[in-house]
């Protein structure tokens, strides 16, 4: 399969292009390329001009900003089959965090120069738009609720789950690195990661997790 096959494969399984038929598909796909990262390279910083649709072809990406105590402050990882920018491609802003590969990366990189004008042909993509930016409203509405009215444990889970989805039953992450996701003191997040350890949920190693018992955690995530 071409790099481009792949980069439509991605494009199909997202909500902002899941109406689109194989050809277009295909045209819009033809428009990419393909940038590499190395470990720790920067792919962009917060302020950097919005210029750009990225797809994850291999590796990992974080998302981060800066916190008020100068600490980092990881908003998401992004993962084989993700896809991010939408935002800042759309308006021409600038970006709002910055974006760091995890591990050694590949991206499918599509220009906003090009996407725009695709969207001028495709008016049914525009209105894809529309619902998918609404639907990234209802997410952080439901992460600022959970934030405030869900336990640690029922976040924690959630978070772990997510985590799953993306990257599989081995998820590289610090318990510092995961306590600034739910919200919580590493100490927190330690005592409940050692509770769920004793249940064979899960195993902690150095920088990493592994999920035992996906049925477990899912029920906890779902507050069953």
């Amino acid at each position: 399969m071409s790099k481009q096959a792949e980069f439509a494969v991605i494009l199909k399984m997202n909500p902002m292009f899941a109406d689109l038929g194989a050809d277009e598909l295909q045209r819009l796909s033809n428009l990419c390329h393909t940038q590499h990262l190395a470990n720790g390279e920067v792919l962009f910083q917060k302020g950097d001009a919005g210029d750009a649709l990225f797809g994850m072809r291999r590796g990992q990406v974080r998302i981060e900003t800066g916190a008020a105590d100068g600490s980092r402050l990881t908003l998401n990882f992004m993962g084989p089959g993700d896809l991010f920018g939408e935002v800042a491609v759309l308006d021409g802003q600038n970006r709002t965090a910055d974006a760091t590969a995890g591990e050694a990366s590949e991206l499918f990189v599509l220009r906003r120069e090009d996407f725009l004008a695709f969207l001028e042909r495709e008016p049914k993509v525009a209105i894809k738009i529309i619902a998918l930016l609404c639907q990234r409203i209802r997410w952080q509405s439901e992460r600022m609720e959970e934030s405030m009215l869900q336990p640690l444990p029922v976040r924690l889970a959630r978070r772990l789950c997510a985590l799953a989805a993306d990257f599989g039953s081995e998820v590289h992450i610090s318990q510092e690195q995961l306590g600034v996701f739910v919200g919580a003191a590493r100490e927190s997040v330690n005592r409940q990661l050692q509770a769920w350890r004793k249940d064979a949920i899960l195993d902690l190693q150095r920088g990493r997790i592994l999920l035992r018992n996906m049925t477990k955690l899912t029920a906890i995530a779902r507050n069953e």
